[in-house]
C-alpha cells in the first residue's frame, strides 16, 4: 500500500494485485491489534540479515519522522509509548488500514483482490503479470511486496520467493523469527501458564549472545513472551548452524545472587516450622515451587524449613538466578511474526529497491533478507522500503 501510494503520488498509474479478499489484513494483527507503526529508536542495530546495513538505504530516505508525518497527513495521530513504540492515538490497527485504503482510493489506485499472481514475465515493452484465473496485467514496472512465510493465515505463503526466483533472484533460506521457543524439559506441562517478569539470555558454548528482559510465559511446549520473541531469531540461526543454543532464565534480575541468597535464608529462618514447599509461597508462583525444589535437588520438599541445608539454599538460588534449558526449536510459521531470510540483498539496489538483475522490477519489505526486532521495526522497514520502491518504480 505504501509503495502504491508513493508511485501514484509520482504520477504513476497503479494496480494492486492482492491474493486475499482484502488488502492489508496483516496490519490488523500488528501490535496486538493496535498497530505498532514504528519506533522512535529505529537504528540499524535493530535489524538483521546477511547484511543488515543494506537497510540504511531505505531507512535513510523515509525515516521515522517522515513516516509519522506520512501517517499524520493521512489522519493517523501518533503517540509514543514505553520503549519508543509508536501507536495510533485511537489504539486501533483498523484505523491505520482504513486511512491507508482511503488514500489509495483518493489517488485512483485500483485494488484487485482475490488475484493470485502465478508468474511475472519480462519482455522489451515491460512486464506481463499472470494470474491464477488465467488473466494477466501489463505494466512498465512491477513491485513485489508479497512478504515472507510468517502468519500464512493472513496471506503470507512464500509465493513471492517462487516469483522472483523464476526471474533469476537468489533466496537466502527463510526461517521463522519473532516466534516462541520449544525447550527440552520434563516438567513443561506442570509449568504451563506460569508468568514472571525476569531476564532471558540466549547462550551458545556458555557465552551469552543476547539478553532480554520483560514478561516471560512458560507453555506446554516451551516458553513465550516478548523477551523470548526477541531471542528467537538468534536461537533459530544457531540451530541452523548445528549449534546447541541454551536459554538461561533469571527470575530475580533486580537482585544480586548474594542478595537473593540472604532473602531465601531469612524466609526459611523466620518460619522454621513451615515445610520447605510452603516457605516459597508468596515469593514465586506456586506452580513453580515443587519443580524448582526438585530441580535444585532438595529431595523431600515437605521437610521443615529448618532442615534445609546451606547447599539446598545455594542450589535454589542458583536455579532462580540461572535456570538453563536446551532450545530444541521454535514454533511454526503460523506463530511467527516475521520471516528471516529472503531475497539476497546483493541483488538489489539499496537506494532504489530496484532489482540489479531485472530492470523495472522492484522489491520491498519482508520478502527481502532483512528483518527487525519486536517493537515497530519491521513495520518501519515495510513503510520505508515500500515508499522508496514506489517512488523509483514511478520514475
Amino acid at each position: 500500500m505504501t509503495a502504491a501510494i508513493a508511485a501514484a503520488r509520482n504520477n504513476a498509474e497503479v494496480i494492486i494485485l492482492e491474493r486475499m479478499n482484502r488488502v492489508g489484513k496483516k496490519i490488523l494483527a500488528t501490535g496486538n491489534g493496535r498497530c505498532n507503526i514504528t519506533n522512535i529508536h529505529t537504528d540499524i542495530k535493530h535489524f538483521h540479515g546477511s547484511n543488515p546495513k543494506f537497510a540504511y538505504g531505505a531507512l535513510g530516505q523515509f525515516d521515522v519522522s517522515q513516516t509519522m508525518d506520512f501517517f499524520e497527513f493521512l489522519g493517523v495521530h501518533c503517540k509514543v509509548e514505553e520503549g519508543g513504540k509508536v501507536y495510533p492515538n485511537s489504539d486501533q490497527a483498523g484505523s491505520v488500514l482504513e486511512l491507508l485504503r482511503y488514500e489509495l482510493q483518493q489517488l485512483g489506485i485500483q485494488e484487485m483482490v482475490e488475484s493470485q499472481v502465478v508468474a511475472i514475465r519480462k519482455d522489451r515493452e515491460g512486464f506481463t503479470v499472470k494470474l491464477q484465473d488465467g488473466s494477466s496485467q501489463r505494466g512498465d514496472s512491477v513491485i513485489v511486496t508479497t512478504g515472507g512465510k510468517a502468519s500464512p493465515k493472513l496471506g503470507a505463503n512464500g509465493s513471492g520467493y517462487t516469483l522472483v526466483e523464476a526471474l533469476g533472484h537468489t533466496i537466502e533460506e527463510p526461517f521463522p523469527a519473532l516466534v516462541q521457543l520449544r525447550l527440552r524439559s520434563d516438567f513443561l506441562k506442570q509449568l504451563s501458564g506460569v508468568k514472571f517478569v525476569g531476564e532471558a539470555a540466549l547462550e551458545v558454548n556458555n557465552s551469552p549472545l543476547r539478553i532480554e528482559g520483560g514478561e516471560i510465559l512458560f507453555t506446554d511446549y516451551g516458553i513465550s513472551g516478548p523477551p523470548i520473541l526477541q531471542l528467537s531469531r538468534g536461537a533459530n540461526d544457531e540451530l541452523r548452524k548445528k549449534n546447541q543454543p541454551w536459554l538461561q532464565l533469571d527470575m530475580f534480575p533486580q537482585l544480586k545472587r548474594e542478595e537473593l541468597k540472604e532473602l531465601v535464608a531469612l524466609r526459611l529462618a523466620y518460619h522454621p516450622e513451615k515445610t520447605l514447599e510452603l516457605s516459597f509461597i508468596g515469593l514465586i508462583n506456586k506452580k513453580l515451587i515443587p519443580v524448582v525444589l526438585r530441580e535444585a535437588g532438595c529431595g523431600n520438599i515437605h521437610k521443615k524449613a529448618s532442615e534445609a541445608s546451606a547447599k539446598d539454599i545455594e542450589n535454589i538460588v542458583r536455579l532462580l538466578k540461572s535456570w538453563r534449558f536446551p532450545i530444541i526449536g521454535t514454533q511454526s510459521w503460523d506463530n511467527a511474526q516475521v520471516t528471516a531470510g529472503g531475497v539476497r540483498v546483493t541483488e538489489i539496489d539499496a537506494k532504489t529497491m530496484a532489482s540489479k538483475l531485472v530492470p523495472g522490477l522492484f522489491l520491498a519489505g519482508e520478502l527481502i533478507d532483512i528483518d527487525g526486532d519486536c517493537g515497530g521495526f519491521n513495520l518501519q522497514w515495510a513503510w520505508s522500503s515500500g515508499y522508496v520502491a514506489g517512488e523509483n518504480a514511478a520514475k
